[in-house]
Protein backbone atom coordinates (compact mmCIF):
# COMPACT_ATOMS: atom_id res chain seq x y z
CA UNK A 1 0.00 0.00 0.00
CA UNK A 2 3.21 2.09 0.21
CA UNK A 3 3.13 3.14 -3.45
CA UNK A 4 -0.37 4.38 -2.89
CA UNK A 5 -0.37 6.23 -0.17
CA UNK A 6 3.11 8.35 -1.72
CA UNK A 7 0.81 9.10 -4.51
CA UNK A 8 -2.24 10.54 -2.32
CA UNK A 9 -0.18 12.47 -0.54
CA UNK A 10 1.38 14.10 -3.89
CA UNK A 11 -1.37 16.17 -4.49
CA UNK A 12 -2.64 16.84 -8.32
CA UNK A 13 -5.93 18.78 -8.18
CA UNK A 14 -7.17 20.28 -11.17
CA UNK A 15 -7.63 23.11 -11.12
CA UNK A 16 -5.25 24.80 -11.02
CA UNK A 17 -2.84 21.63 -12.02
CA UNK A 18 0.23 22.68 -10.45
CA UNK A 19 1.48 18.53 -9.32
CA UNK A 20 2.17 17.05 -12.71
CA UNK A 21 6.15 17.04 -12.57
CA UNK A 22 6.00 15.97 -8.93
CA UNK A 23 4.00 13.72 -9.55
CA UNK A 24 5.54 12.07 -13.04
CA UNK A 25 8.85 11.90 -10.71
CA UNK A 26 6.92 9.82 -8.33
CA UNK A 27 6.10 7.24 -10.67
CA UNK A 28 9.83 7.15 -12.29
CA UNK A 29 10.66 6.11 -9.05
CA UNK A 30 8.10 3.42 -8.02
CA UNK A 31 7.86 1.74 -11.33
CA UNK A 32 12.05 2.25 -11.58
CA UNK A 33 11.90 -1.94 -10.68
CA UNK A 34 10.69 -2.70 -14.06
CA UNK A 35 13.44 -0.66 -15.65
CA UNK A 36 11.31 1.73 -17.80
CA UNK A 37 12.35 3.90 -20.29
CA UNK A 38 10.49 7.13 -19.65
CA UNK A 39 9.39 9.91 -22.03
CA UNK A 40 7.66 13.03 -21.08
CA UNK A 41 5.48 14.98 -23.30
CA UNK A 42 4.85 18.99 -22.46
CA UNK A 43 1.57 20.27 -24.03
CA UNK A 44 2.46 23.68 -25.02
CA UNK A 45 0.73 26.36 -22.31
CA UNK A 46 -1.08 28.02 -25.18
CA UNK A 47 -3.11 25.28 -25.88
CA UNK A 48 -4.30 24.59 -22.27
CA UNK A 49 -3.82 28.31 -20.22
CA UNK A 50 -7.17 29.33 -18.76
CA UNK A 51 -8.70 31.23 -16.18
CA UNK A 52 -7.20 29.53 -12.45
CA UNK A 53 -5.07 26.95 -14.32
CA UNK A 54 -0.79 27.56 -13.74
CA UNK A 55 1.93 24.67 -13.71
CA UNK A 56 3.40 22.71 -16.74
CA UNK A 57 1.11 20.16 -17.86
CA UNK A 58 3.73 17.18 -18.45
CA UNK A 59 2.62 13.72 -19.49
CA UNK A 60 4.80 10.99 -18.79
CA UNK A 61 5.07 7.67 -20.67
CA UNK A 62 6.78 4.78 -19.74
CA UNK A 63 7.75 1.39 -21.27
CA UNK A 64 8.38 -1.47 -18.93
CA UNK A 65 11.07 -4.04 -19.60
CA UNK A 66 9.41 -6.92 -18.97
CA UNK A 67 10.67 -9.99 -19.47
CA UNK A 68 8.33 -11.66 -21.22
CA UNK A 69 7.17 -9.27 -24.00
CA UNK A 70 9.00 -9.91 -27.04
CA UNK A 71 9.85 -7.22 -29.58
CA UNK A 72 7.67 -7.90 -31.71
CA UNK A 73 4.68 -7.92 -29.51
CA UNK A 74 1.66 -5.22 -30.24
CA UNK A 75 2.09 -2.86 -27.85
CA UNK A 76 -1.29 -1.97 -25.59
CA UNK A 77 -1.49 1.44 -23.58
CA UNK A 78 -2.78 1.43 -20.51
CA UNK A 79 -3.81 5.25 -19.71
CA UNK A 80 -4.19 7.43 -16.27
CA UNK A 81 -5.02 10.49 -15.52
CA UNK A 82 -3.18 11.91 -12.73
CA UNK A 83 -5.09 14.94 -12.27
CA UNK A 84 -7.73 14.49 -9.46
CA UNK A 85 -11.15 17.17 -8.47
CA UNK A 86 -10.14 19.49 -5.47
CA UNK A 87 -10.23 17.80 -2.57
CA UNK A 88 -13.67 20.26 -1.79
CA UNK A 89 -15.19 20.14 1.78
CA UNK A 90 -17.18 17.46 4.42
CA UNK A 91 -13.93 14.88 4.17
CA UNK A 92 -14.00 12.90 7.42
CA UNK A 93 -10.32 12.47 7.35
CA UNK A 94 -7.34 14.15 5.69
CA UNK A 95 -7.63 13.51 1.96
CA UNK A 96 -4.16 13.47 1.38
CA UNK A 97 -3.44 10.86 3.67
CA UNK A 98 -4.16 7.24 2.54
CA UNK A 99 -6.50 5.63 5.85
CA UNK A 100 -8.18 2.48 6.04
CA UNK A 101 -11.77 2.38 7.76
CA UNK A 102 -14.20 -0.06 7.99
CA UNK A 103 -12.65 -1.91 5.18
CA UNK A 104 -12.46 1.56 3.10
CA UNK A 105 -9.32 2.92 1.99
CA UNK A 106 -9.88 6.46 1.74
CA UNK A 107 -8.21 9.67 0.15
CA UNK A 108 -8.52 11.81 -2.97
CA UNK A 109 -7.58 9.63 -6.01
CA UNK A 110 -8.25 5.70 -4.14
CA UNK A 111 -11.00 5.55 -6.73
CA UNK A 112 -10.29 8.31 -9.43
CA UNK A 113 -7.81 7.31 -10.47
CA UNK A 114 -4.28 6.92 -8.72
CA UNK A 115 -5.94 3.37 -7.31
CA UNK A 116 -5.80 2.16 -10.82
CA UNK A 117 -1.53 3.11 -11.00
CA UNK A 118 -1.44 1.03 -7.68
CA UNK A 119 -3.50 -2.15 -8.94
CA UNK A 120 -1.55 -1.98 -12.72
CA UNK A 121 1.65 -1.68 -10.63
CA UNK A 122 1.25 -4.86 -8.89
CA UNK A 123 -0.16 -7.11 -11.93
CA UNK A 124 3.20 -5.66 -13.38
CA UNK A 125 5.35 -6.62 -11.06
CA UNK A 126 3.87 -10.04 -10.40
CA UNK A 127 4.08 -10.77 -14.66
CA UNK A 128 7.88 -9.68 -14.38
CA UNK A 129 8.84 -11.90 -11.56
CA UNK A 130 6.93 -14.94 -12.96
CA UNK A 131 8.51 -14.11 -16.48
CA UNK A 132 5.22 -14.47 -17.92
CA UNK A 133 5.02 -14.94 -21.97
CA UNK A 134 2.59 -11.31 -22.71
CA UNK A 135 0.23 -11.11 -25.64
CA UNK A 136 1.17 -7.22 -25.47
CA UNK A 137 3.92 -5.15 -24.37
CA UNK A 138 2.30 -2.72 -22.31
CA UNK A 139 2.91 0.90 -22.64
CA UNK A 140 2.31 3.04 -19.41
CA UNK A 141 0.41 6.62 -20.07
CA UNK A 142 0.30 9.40 -17.30
CA UNK A 143 -1.94 12.37 -18.72
CA UNK A 144 -2.76 15.86 -17.29
CA UNK A 145 -5.93 17.76 -17.38
CA UNK A 146 -8.76 15.00 -17.51
CA UNK A 147 -10.50 16.65 -14.61
CA UNK A 148 -11.22 19.67 -16.66
CA UNK A 149 -9.69 22.46 -19.36
CA UNK A 150 -9.50 22.70 -23.08
CA UNK A 151 -6.85 20.71 -23.87
CA UNK A 152 -6.32 17.13 -21.56
CA UNK A 153 -2.85 15.59 -22.71
CA UNK A 154 -4.44 12.40 -24.38
CA UNK A 155 -5.20 14.63 -26.73
CA UNK A 156 -2.31 16.40 -27.07
CA UNK A 157 -0.58 12.47 -27.38
CA UNK A 158 -3.40 11.33 -30.11
CA UNK A 159 -3.59 14.16 -32.11
CA UNK A 160 0.95 14.62 -32.46
CA UNK A 161 2.00 10.96 -32.91
CA UNK A 162 0.31 7.13 -33.61
CA UNK A 163 -0.96 5.35 -30.31
CA UNK A 164 -1.29 1.64 -30.00
CA UNK A 165 -4.09 -0.02 -31.75
CA UNK A 166 -4.97 -1.50 -28.10
CA UNK A 167 -5.99 1.03 -25.79
CA UNK A 168 -7.45 0.61 -21.89
CA UNK A 169 -8.43 3.20 -19.82
CA UNK A 170 -9.00 2.68 -16.42
CA UNK A 171 -11.40 5.68 -16.07
CA UNK A 172 -14.17 3.71 -15.24
CA UNK A 173 -15.76 1.31 -13.42
CA UNK A 174 -15.04 -1.88 -11.44
CA UNK A 175 -18.95 -2.91 -11.94
CA UNK A 176 -19.78 -5.56 -14.69
CA UNK A 177 -20.08 -2.93 -17.75
CA UNK A 178 -18.92 -3.11 -21.48
CA UNK A 179 -18.50 0.40 -22.13
CA UNK A 180 -20.84 1.92 -25.27
CA UNK A 181 -19.64 5.43 -24.90
CA UNK A 182 -20.17 8.31 -22.62
CA UNK A 183 -21.47 12.05 -23.42
CA UNK A 184 -19.42 15.27 -24.60
CA UNK A 185 -19.13 18.08 -21.96
CA UNK A 186 -18.10 21.39 -22.16
CA UNK A 187 -17.67 23.94 -19.33
CA UNK A 188 -18.17 27.61 -19.75
CA UNK A 189 -16.95 30.34 -17.58
CA UNK A 190 -18.73 33.87 -17.72
CA UNK A 191 -16.82 36.44 -16.02
CA UNK A 192 -19.45 39.83 -15.48
CA UNK A 193 -17.17 43.23 -14.89
CA UNK A 194 -18.77 45.98 -12.37
CA UNK A 195 -17.16 48.65 -10.20
CA UNK A 196 -16.42 47.91 -6.57
CA UNK A 197 -17.29 50.74 -3.81
CA UNK A 198 -18.81 50.89 -0.59
CA UNK A 199 -21.79 48.77 0.07
CA UNK A 200 -23.44 51.75 2.18
CA UNK A 201 -22.57 53.70 -1.28
CA UNK A 202 -23.96 51.41 -3.85
CA UNK A 203 -24.68 54.77 -6.58
CA UNK A 204 -21.08 55.10 -6.57
CA UNK A 205 -20.44 51.50 -8.00
CA UNK A 206 -22.01 48.02 -10.22
CA UNK A 207 -22.91 45.20 -8.18
CA UNK A 208 -21.07 42.53 -10.20
CA UNK A 209 -22.78 39.92 -8.40
CA UNK A 210 -26.15 41.25 -8.97
CA UNK A 211 -25.20 42.13 -12.81
CA UNK A 212 -24.82 38.15 -13.29
CA UNK A 213 -28.01 37.42 -11.81
CA UNK A 214 -29.77 37.75 -15.30
CA UNK A 215 -27.69 35.02 -16.82
CA UNK A 216 -28.12 32.64 -13.71
CA UNK A 217 -31.96 33.40 -14.29
CA UNK A 218 -31.71 32.92 -18.41
CA UNK A 219 -29.71 29.47 -18.28
CA UNK A 220 -31.69 28.09 -15.49
CA UNK A 221 -34.82 28.61 -17.60
CA UNK A 222 -32.83 26.72 -20.37
CA UNK A 223 -31.96 23.76 -18.36
CA UNK A 224 -35.33 21.82 -18.93
CA UNK A 225 -35.32 21.94 -22.51
CA UNK A 226 -31.65 21.25 -22.64
CA UNK A 227 -32.74 17.58 -20.59
CA UNK A 228 -35.47 16.93 -22.58
CA UNK A 229 -32.88 16.31 -25.31
CA UNK A 230 -32.35 11.89 -25.35
CA UNK A 231 -29.90 10.07 -26.95
CA UNK A 232 -30.03 6.05 -28.39
CA UNK A 233 -26.92 5.33 -26.12
CA UNK A 234 -27.93 3.00 -23.70
CA UNK A 235 -28.58 3.74 -20.23
CA UNK A 236 -27.14 2.67 -17.29
CA UNK A 237 -29.27 -0.64 -15.44
CA UNK A 238 -29.64 1.68 -12.59
CA UNK A 239 -30.77 4.22 -14.20
CA UNK A 240 -34.95 5.35 -14.40
CA UNK A 241 -35.11 6.79 -18.13
CA UNK A 242 -33.17 7.47 -21.25
CA UNK A 243 -29.81 9.61 -21.00
CA UNK A 244 -30.19 13.46 -21.45
CA UNK A 245 -28.34 16.41 -21.77
CA UNK A 246 -27.47 18.57 -18.86
CA UNK A 247 -26.89 22.08 -17.89
CA UNK A 248 -25.95 22.69 -14.35
CA UNK A 249 -24.29 26.14 -12.88
CA UNK A 250 -21.40 24.30 -10.86
CA UNK A 251 -19.81 27.24 -9.29
CA UNK A 252 -20.20 31.21 -8.41
CA UNK A 253 -17.47 33.52 -6.99
CA UNK A 254 -18.04 37.07 -6.35
CA UNK A 255 -16.84 39.57 -4.14
CA UNK A 256 -15.36 38.65 0.14
CA UNK A 257 -17.25 40.90 2.74
CA UNK A 258 -20.49 42.80 3.52
CA UNK A 259 -19.52 46.29 3.29
CA UNK A 260 -18.33 46.00 -0.27
CA UNK A 261 -20.26 45.55 -3.55
CA UNK A 262 -17.99 43.28 -5.93
CA UNK A 263 -16.22 44.32 -9.17
CA UNK A 264 -16.14 41.15 -10.52
CA UNK A 265 -18.54 38.26 -10.47
CA UNK A 266 -17.64 34.44 -12.09
CA UNK A 267 -19.80 31.57 -12.90
CA UNK A 268 -19.00 28.49 -14.30
CA UNK A 269 -21.51 26.25 -16.60
CA UNK A 270 -21.13 22.55 -16.98
CA UNK A 271 -23.25 21.32 -20.27
CA UNK A 272 -23.46 17.72 -20.74
CA UNK A 273 -24.41 17.05 -24.60
CA UNK A 274 -24.97 14.06 -26.49
CA UNK A 275 -23.81 12.37 -29.45
CA UNK A 276 -26.68 13.78 -31.76
CA UNK A 277 -25.88 17.22 -30.91
CA UNK A 278 -23.37 19.36 -32.53
CA UNK A 279 -20.78 20.79 -30.00
CA UNK A 280 -20.95 24.48 -32.08
CA UNK A 281 -24.80 24.41 -32.09
CA UNK A 282 -24.48 23.75 -28.09
CA UNK A 283 -21.70 26.66 -27.86
CA UNK A 284 -23.75 28.78 -29.76
CA UNK A 285 -27.20 28.16 -27.96
CA UNK A 286 -25.04 28.94 -24.43
CA UNK A 287 -23.59 31.84 -25.71
CA UNK A 288 -26.85 33.00 -27.02
CA UNK A 289 -28.97 32.90 -24.34
CA UNK A 290 -26.57 34.62 -22.05
CA UNK A 291 -25.95 37.22 -24.92
CA UNK A 292 -29.51 38.12 -24.35
CA UNK A 293 -29.78 38.02 -20.33
CA UNK A 294 -27.03 40.65 -20.26
CA UNK A 295 -28.33 43.17 -22.90
CA UNK A 296 -29.41 46.29 -21.13
CA UNK A 297 -27.89 45.09 -17.68
CA UNK A 298 -25.27 47.68 -15.68
CA UNK A 299 -22.36 45.56 -16.11
CA UNK A 300 -19.39 47.66 -17.68
CA UNK A 301 -18.44 44.07 -19.84
CA UNK A 302 -18.79 40.36 -19.71
CA UNK A 303 -17.01 37.58 -21.36
CA UNK A 304 -17.84 34.00 -21.89
CA UNK A 305 -14.96 31.64 -22.59
CA UNK A 306 -15.21 27.75 -23.33
CA UNK A 307 -12.58 26.64 -20.82
CA UNK A 308 -13.31 22.75 -20.77
CA UNK A 309 -14.29 20.05 -23.56
CA UNK A 310 -14.55 16.36 -23.67
CA UNK A 311 -16.44 15.21 -27.03
CA UNK A 312 -18.98 12.15 -27.04
CA UNK A 313 -17.65 8.61 -27.09
CA UNK A 314 -19.46 6.39 -29.30
CA UNK A 315 -19.18 2.73 -30.31
CA UNK A 316 -15.61 1.98 -28.98
CA UNK A 317 -16.15 -1.81 -29.53
CA UNK A 318 -13.25 -3.45 -31.09
CA UNK A 319 -11.14 -7.03 -31.40
CA UNK A 320 -9.63 -6.77 -27.86
CA UNK A 321 -12.92 -5.89 -26.27
CA UNK A 322 -14.29 -9.81 -25.20
CA UNK A 323 -10.77 -10.40 -24.17
CA UNK A 324 -10.72 -7.49 -21.48
CA UNK A 325 -14.29 -8.59 -20.70
CA UNK A 326 -13.48 -12.35 -19.81
CA UNK A 327 -9.92 -11.14 -17.83
CA UNK A 328 -12.37 -9.09 -15.86
CA UNK A 329 -15.07 -11.51 -15.30
CA UNK A 330 -12.52 -14.46 -13.98
CA UNK A 331 -10.71 -11.40 -11.75
CA UNK A 332 -13.78 -10.38 -10.47
CA UNK A 333 -15.21 -14.30 -9.82
CA UNK A 334 -18.35 -13.38 -12.52
CA UNK A 335 -19.82 -14.92 -15.85
CA UNK A 336 -19.57 -13.23 -18.48
CA UNK A 337 -23.74 -12.92 -19.03
CA UNK A 338 -23.04 -10.30 -16.15
CA UNK A 339 -21.11 -7.95 -17.98
CA UNK A 340 -23.76 -5.26 -19.66
CA UNK A 341 -23.37 -3.24 -22.43
CA UNK A 342 -24.07 0.75 -21.38
CA UNK A 343 -23.59 4.07 -21.64
CA UNK A 344 -22.86 6.88 -18.62
CA UNK A 345 -23.59 10.89 -18.57
CA UNK A 346 -20.10 11.29 -17.71
CA UNK A 347 -17.37 12.34 -20.10
CA UNK A 348 -14.13 10.98 -21.22
CA UNK A 349 -11.25 12.86 -22.92
CA UNK A 350 -11.08 9.37 -25.00
CA UNK A 351 -13.64 11.29 -26.98
CA UNK A 352 -10.57 13.53 -28.25
CA UNK A 353 -8.74 9.86 -28.91
CA UNK A 354 -11.89 9.18 -31.42
CA UNK A 355 -11.94 12.45 -33.18
CA UNK A 356 -8.22 11.70 -34.16
CA UNK A 357 -8.78 8.52 -35.52
CA UNK A 358 -8.82 5.39 -33.15
CA UNK A 359 -12.20 4.40 -32.52
CA UNK A 360 -11.30 1.21 -30.40
CA UNK A 361 -10.82 1.50 -26.76
CA UNK A 362 -11.48 -0.26 -23.55
CA UNK A 363 -12.58 1.06 -20.53
CA UNK A 364 -12.36 -0.35 -16.58
CA UNK A 365 -11.10 0.98 -13.42
CA UNK A 366 -12.09 1.37 -9.75
CA UNK A 367 -15.32 3.49 -9.73
CA UNK A 368 -18.46 2.15 -8.40
CA UNK A 369 -22.20 4.21 -7.93
CA UNK A 370 -21.03 4.78 -4.01
CA UNK A 371 -17.63 5.56 -4.02
CA UNK A 372 -18.07 9.79 -3.86
CA UNK A 373 -15.86 10.20 -6.76
CA UNK A 374 -15.79 13.80 -6.92
CA UNK A 375 -17.21 14.04 -3.17
CA UNK A 376 -15.83 14.02 0.00
CA UNK A 377 -14.66 11.02 2.14
CA UNK A 378 -13.84 9.29 -1.51
CA UNK A 379 -12.87 5.47 -1.23
CA UNK A 380 -12.05 2.07 -3.00
CA UNK A 381 -11.93 -1.27 -1.11
CA UNK A 382 -8.73 -3.94 -1.11
CA UNK A 383 -11.21 -6.27 -2.99
CA UNK A 384 -11.31 -4.00 -5.67
CA UNK A 385 -7.74 -3.03 -6.39
CA UNK A 386 -7.11 -6.62 -6.14
CA UNK A 387 -9.81 -7.42 -8.60
CA UNK A 388 -8.72 -4.81 -11.21
CA UNK A 389 -4.53 -5.89 -10.44
CA UNK A 390 -5.55 -9.77 -11.27
CA UNK A 391 -7.99 -8.67 -14.74
CA UNK A 392 -4.67 -6.61 -15.99
CA UNK A 393 -2.62 -9.89 -15.72
CA UNK A 394 -5.21 -12.18 -17.13
CA UNK A 395 -5.81 -9.44 -20.10
CA UNK A 396 -1.43 -8.66 -20.61
CA UNK A 397 -0.87 -12.30 -20.09
CA UNK A 398 -0.27 -14.79 -23.06
CA UNK A 399 -1.68 -17.92 -21.81
CA UNK A 400 -3.91 -16.11 -18.62
CA UNK A 401 -2.01 -14.88 -15.98
CA UNK A 402 0.81 -16.55 -14.52
CA UNK A 403 1.21 -19.25 -11.86
CA UNK A 404 0.77 -17.83 -8.60
CA UNK A 405 -0.90 -14.66 -9.74
CA UNK A 406 -4.67 -15.28 -9.11
CA UNK A 407 -4.57 -13.27 -6.24
CA UNK A 408 -2.63 -10.21 -5.64
CA UNK A 409 -0.05 -10.20 -2.43
CA UNK A 410 0.54 -6.00 -2.28
CA UNK A 411 -2.96 -5.54 -1.02
CA UNK A 412 -3.96 -7.06 2.16
CA UNK A 413 -6.98 -8.20 3.73
CA UNK A 414 -7.30 -6.15 6.78
CA UNK A 415 -5.46 -3.83 8.83
CA UNK A 416 -3.72 -0.87 8.11
CA UNK A 417 -2.62 -0.04 5.02
CA UNK A 418 1.16 -0.82 4.25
Amino acid sequence: MQALAEMIACPTSMPPGEGYEDFARLMEASFADLGCTSERVIVPRELWDGPGLSGERVNLILRPDMPGADADLPEAMIYFHTDTAPVGDGWTVDPLSLTERDGKLLGRGTADMKGTIAAVRDALLRLADAEAPLAFRPVLAFCSDEEGGRYPGIRYLAENGPLPEVLLNLNGSAEPRIWAGCLGSLDFTLTVTGRATHSGEPDRGINAAEALLPALIALNALKPQVEARTTALPAPPWSDGPLKGRLNITAIHSGDKGSALPGQAQTTVNRRYIAEEDAETVISEIRETVARAMDGTAALDWDLRVTGHLPPVSDPDGPATRRWTLARARAFGLPESDFLRYGSGTSSDFGWVQKAGLKHMLLGGLARPDRNVHAADEFTTVEDLRGLSDAIAYFLAADSAPDGADQTDSFPTEGTPQ
